[in-house]
């Protein structure tokens, strides 16, 4: 008798149950990310780390943890990529037709194998796809990392990933409106021979070009990031920028699809700017670091 006053007294209460939960839902949520991300990690060094790895059980299996989370991250990350490159679907022909301006439309592209168009079709829709969901990449990225770090870490992380999200759209924006309008006429007017450019060719070339600018154009953010937990110091940036501007020059040559020092300078000049840029951030970044120490010194 009293399980059956208990169960009908839970199906009683349950729309009331329910309408409470929903409405204290937020509250919660708030509290839990607040707690997230105010939470400071076990100091432990790396060193000992490893060592338990060999000598304590327990640790192995917090390995395999992150591996496994690890792979549920990875996992979302694929199905976001999926779902961005559905959604492309509906614009992705428009989006060729605006990316082949530069050579006057597709009509001037010719498709010389079977599986070419649609070759071509899925290269831009995967393109677009990572776009649209690339702050929810990082996030799922940063989501991974953050149990590890530091409150103010994982806040710098959190704050970035918006920030990450426009400086790489700003990189492909640069590409198609700066580097392409020279690019194109250069490689199209450098001897007599008559262009009959694939669509293959031409939007692997366009497509990788802006991908790989666009991820260049993270690089002030990442060495702030870096900067701010401890891992760069600028004077060391400052002091090794003859050696950043060799590599540069040996990414650029390794991106830029032509062996012709246009091209080659074309990609390398904002990525030296860049550089530059980044030696400014971080030393606001060190700045900021150094003062949050004393701070912490002071309060203890």
């Amino acid at each position: 008798m009293t399980k059956l006053l208990k169960a009908f007294w839970r199906v009683i209460t349950f729309p009331f149950v329910l309408i409470f939960k929903i409405i204290t839902f937020p509250i919660h949520a708030i509290r839990a990310i607040y707690q997230f991300l105010n939470t400071e990690p076990d100091d432990r060094p790396l060193i000992d780390t490893f060592t338990s790895l060999t000598s304590e059980a327990q640790a192995r299996q917090s390995l395999w943890d992150h591996v496994e989370a690890l792979r549920g991250h990875l996992l979302r990350i694929l199905i976001a990529i999926a779902v961005g490159v559905g959604i492309s679907f509906y614009f992705t022909v428009p989006l060729m037709e605006y990316l082949a301006i530069p050579v006057n439309g597709l009509e001037s592209l010719q498709a010389i194998k079977v599986t070419e168009e649609i070759g071509v079709y899925m290269r831009v829709a995967l393109t677009s796809g990572l776009a649209i969901m690339l702050p929810y990449i990082a996030f799922e990225l940063w989501l991974f990392a953050a149990p590890g770090l530091k409150s103010r870490e994982r806040k710098f992380g959190l704050f970035g990933i918006p920030i990450a999200t426009v400086l790489f759209l700003g990189g492909m924006t640069f590409t198609f409106y700066f580097l392409l309008p020279a690019a194109i006429p250069f490689l199209g007017g450098f001897t007599e021979i008559k262009q009959l450019w694939t669509a293959s060719d031409y939007f692997g070339f366009v497509t990788g070009l802006m991908i790989w600018i666009g991820l260049f154009f993270e690089f002030p953010l990442i060495i702030y990031i870096l900067t701010s937990i401890g891992f760069v110091k600028p004077n060391v940036l400052a002091q090794q920028w003859r050696l950043a501007i060799v590599i540069i020059a040996i990414i650029a040559a390794a991106v830029t699809p032509t062996i012709d020092p246009v091209n080659m300078g074309l990609v390398m000049l904002p990525m030296i700017l860049l550089y530059f840029v980044s030696i400014g951030l971080s030393y606001i970044a060190y700045a900021g670091r150094q003062r949050h120490i004393s701070e912490m010194e002071t309060s203890v």
